[in-house]
């Protein structure tokens, strides 16, 4: 070995929720893990949710800014246009010489047409749940849910998933808010049969015993659990800025002997062996690793899927705020109130818990509704605008896959890390095309018995890319001509190569992914176990 060579049992690359689910499983098996991520570590413990932060508590608006700052768009259009104000004697260009020119890490081989213009990359410890809205629910069992997979062994997958993300679903009901809005989508919604009918939105969170106005939001490191604290007697070990440049598999290609791994503090290359590699890295970034790595099984990067989403934001209306003070459920909370803040107008306290409502996708409603009021990088709050009287209403609608949805790599251009470069093609098909449009209507029927509309946040579907949903990419089945990784999660062809993420879904998916996939890194770390024979 090498002097700067590493060896574990598996190395884990990406320090999301799911490599996490992949560490944790495997260490407690009796496994030594080496997890790395490109990103740096931002908080104490590793991969913390940053919207624990007193200061995002007590005024969640000012998240959306950090939201924002920590996404990376991975595929922008070329945009050439002149500046026409320009000095007249600066340097100008023939745009003609431009064509085929990477500037301001810009894509000249995307469509815009077909770009997923907002999906986005966070390189962080911990990856997008260091900001993630944290909602967890399980999919459809036959809408959404791979049935590859039997369902009872999915019950206790989601299950144990839920464990290590912390789902509940009681920790908001206690809120004005949250029953007011509950209590008007159930007058509405008297047609949805159990269990589709209005209710909590399952979010792995808990309130904090030693303060219970606030809540602590599940990370990476809620999953790591005792790892995250350095309670693994050296069977764990964590490098942030630690980028994954190819896997390197050997002469015959049925295994990978090790990864080429580039230390980007210190600017050095490490070379990582192991047993057994997953790749967690997102429904891009893991197949750019693939690619990178020369393994490129033909579905690699197809069959795409990404939820398109309608939204809008509506000021409750007058009569429900009225109604509050005269309510037996909040006499005690607003009396409190009244005496601290004697001068506000509206009833609700000034510390009262968001909504956090759902309507789970169904049959007949093949669409998940969230109605909350959460930090986005979208749907900001003007700061005169009380934010108490304001409800989030997101639906989430399925595309199911298509072969020619998909994102590719470039052999000629880079991305900001130097890896290849990904451009996106992605349409609607009809049928989805009219289900979004159903969709809509449906948001319009929830916004319509609320309130009314927050001007600048009136209906309207997002950027393609937006909910940070894709998924795909790799995905699992019974084949290698349809997929590229088997039921365990393991890369057609190589005998140690496994994946994590959304990008394993096989199927369309409306509802949030993130317990799906700890459910399925699950399965797959438990299958790494057994063929080691350590379970």
């Amino acid at each position: 070995m090498s002097q700067n060579a590493i060896q574990a049992d598996t190395l884990v690359i990406g320090s999301g929720p799911v490599g996490s689910s992949f560490a944790r499983e495997l260490v407690e098996g009796g496994q030594h893990v080496c997890m790395i991520d490109a990103g740096a570590r931002l908080s104490g413990r590793p991969g913390e949710h940053l919207k624990n932060s007193f200061l995002y508590q007590r005024n969640l608006d000012l998240f959306s800014s950090v939201i924002r700052g920590h996404l990376h768009l991975l595929s922008v259009p070329s945009n050439n246009a002149p500046v026409v104000t320009l000095d007249p004697s600066a340097y100008q260009v023939d745009l003609n010489q431009y064509e085929g020119f990477v500037q301001n890490n810009q894509n000249p081989e995307q469509d815009p047409a077909k770009d997923l213009t907002a999906a986005a990359a966070t390189y962080a410890v911990g990856g997008m749940a260091t900001h993630w809205t944290c909602a967890t629910p399980r999919h459809h069992p036959s809408i959404e849910r791979s049935d590859l997979i039997p369902p009872a062994e999915w019950d206790s997958l989601y299950q144990a998933g839920e464990r290590l993300l912390n789902t509940r679903t009681d920790v908001f009901e206690h809120s004005v808010r949250h029953q007011v809005v509950a209590d008007v989508l159930r007058s509405e919604y008297t047609d949805l049969p159990e269990p589709y009918n209005v209710q909590n939105l399952p979010l792995a969170v808990e309130r904090r015993l030693d303060n219970p106005r606030y809540v602590h939001w599940t990370g990476a490191d809620t999953v790591l659990g005792p790892l995250a604290d350095g309670r693994h007697d050296g069977t764990f070990s964590l490098l942030a800025e630690h980028l994954c440049r190819r896997l390197v598999r050997s002469p015959d290609g049925s295994r990978v002997e090790y990864a080429e791994v580039q230390d980007l503090g210190q600017w050095r290359t490490l070379r990582i062996e192991a047993e057994n590699f997953v790749v967690a890295c997102g429904a891009v970034l893991t197949p750019q690793l693939l690619y990178a790595s020369h393994i490129r099984p033909e579905p690699l990067g197809r069959y795409l899927t990404e939820q398109p989403v309608s939204f809008c934001q509506i000021v409750l209306r007058q009569s429900f705020v009225d109604r509050i003070e005269s309510d037996s459920r909040f006499a005690e909370a607003v009396r409190e109130h009244r005496k601290r803040y004697p001068r506000d107008p509206v009833p609700i306290p000034a510390d009262d818990p968001e909504p956090n409502v759902w309507i789970p996708l169904s049959e007949s409603r093949p669409w998940h509704c969230q109605i909350h009021r959460d930090a986005f990088h979208y749907g900001d709050v003007a700061p005169n605008v009380d934010s108490r009287l304001i409800v989030d209403l997101r639906w989430f609608g399925v595309v199911e896959p298509s072969y020619d949805n998909r994102v590719a790599f470039s052999d000629t251009h880079e991305d900001i890390f130097g890896m290849p470069q990904p451009t996106f093609t992605f349409t609607l098909g009809k049928e989805d095309r009219v289900n979004q449009h159903a969709m809509m209507r449906d948001m319009l029927r929830a916004a319509n018995a609320l309130g009314g509309f927050l001007p600048g946040s009136e209906p309207q579907f997002v950027q393609p890319g937006l909910p940070l949903h894709s998924a795909g990419t790799t995905r699992m089945g019974d084949n290698a001509e349809t997929s590229v990784v088997d039921t365990d999660s393991k890369v057609w062809g190589v005998d140690n190569l496994y994946l994590g993420g959304n990008n394993v879904i096989p199927r369309g998916a409306a509802s949030n992914p993130t317990l799906t996939s700890v459910a399925m890194a699950l399965k797959s770390a438990r299958h790494i176990l057994d063929r080691s024979g350590t379970r």
